[in-house]
């Protein structure tokens, strides 16, 4: 299986100008995707379509049945950074892997391999975001309030969530490809999955690499501390386990950098995604040990609430 078309072809979609949801929605479905919603935000920094599209499985939430969702959340500031910059910039990775999963899922759907449960795919596209200053280099800023966004990407029929996002702009995970995360459930940051590890060595044929997120990664913005991005954010909406999906380089890239969106990196996250979905909503995946998980609480306590920023407001 090869997603290099669907990644291309998302790929070219939000590289234009006058992209929109309505443009993103025509190419979706000549893919057979047909569970579409885009809503339009206005924001005191800009605009940008959200969109939203659900995978539905054969025996998933939607046909009134009882297997797993998986959600999928393509984040970032925007796909371009005009009149400033021309062109797409870095900080496009996570809608371009959302959009070229929902292609490829929804092709797969149409040719008659249904997943068992279904997919929620969440991102949104806006070809004039501001940056922000960021060290070691510039980030891309929302046009839209970052809590607002998440609230939207966050839908509460998602069991567990993959949270794809640039993650060229730091200095501690320098690799070319793409990197996960330790699962972040309800405000602990837990160990790395090692069922998402066999699908991540699976997908790439070599060694997983991983992120090394902290305690800073994890708050609201609003903290004002330190975050490598926003990729781990989602979980403030959610008590369903999230994993980051990381782009990553072996330099450190800026966010509003045009011509720095490696093809082979999103491919390979893209189809790692797309085994994350076929395994977890067959129940063959799971993205953390709940008795382990269960003892951490018992011994030390409720993390979230001491953590969630007054902004942030649970959907599950």
């Amino acid at each position: 299986m090869t997603c290099i078309r669907h990644v291309m072809e998302a790929a070219d979609i939000l590289e234009s100008p006058s992209v929109s949801g309505a443009a993103v929605v025509k190419k979706l479905k000549e893919y057979g995707v047909e569970n579409i919603t885009v809503r339009h935000l206005t924001g005191n920094k800009g605009e940008t379509d959200f969109i939203k599209v659900i995978i539905p499985g054969e025996k998933g939430k939607v046909s009134g049945g009882e297997a797993r969702t998986l959600g999928i959340i393509g984040r970032l500031g925007g796909v371009g950074a005009r009149p400033s910059l021309i062109g797409m910039v870095s900080d496009a990775d996570g809608a371009i892997v959302a959009l070229a999963v929902a292609m490829k899922l929804g092709e797969m759907r149409n040719r008659g391999d249904t997943l068992p449960g279904d997919v929620i795919i969440t991102t949104h596209v806006t070809p004039r975001a501001p940056t922000r200053p960021h060290k070691p280099v510039p980030f891309m800023d929302s046009p839209v309030e970052i809590t607002e966004l998440l609230k939207l990407e966050v839908d509460p029929q998602m069991d567990a969530i993959l949270s794809v996002d640039a993650t060229k702009a730091n200095r501690v995970i320098k690799v070319q490809g793409f990197a996960i995360t330790p699962t972040v459930k309800d405000g602990w940051l837990l160990k790395v999955s090692d069922d998402l590890i066999s699908v991540y060595e699976r997908v790439v044929g070599d060694v997983a690499h991983v992120v090394p997120i902290t305690m800073q990664d994890i708050t609201p913005f609003d903290s004002n501390v330190y975050h490598i991005n926003s990729m781990m954010l989602p979980w403030l909406m959610t008590s369903a386990p999230v994993v980051g999906v990381a782009l990553t380089a072996k330099l450190p890239i800026a966010g509003c950098s045009t011509g720095a969106n490696y093809i082979y990196s999103l491919e390979q996250a893209t189809r790692f995604c797309v085994e994350v979905a076929k395994e977890f909503t067959s129940g063959q995946c799971s993205f953390f040990d709940e008795e382990e998980y269960k003892k951490l609480v018992n011994l030390y306590g409720d993390m979230g609430s001491k953590l969630r920023g007054s902004g942030s407001d649970r959907s599950r």
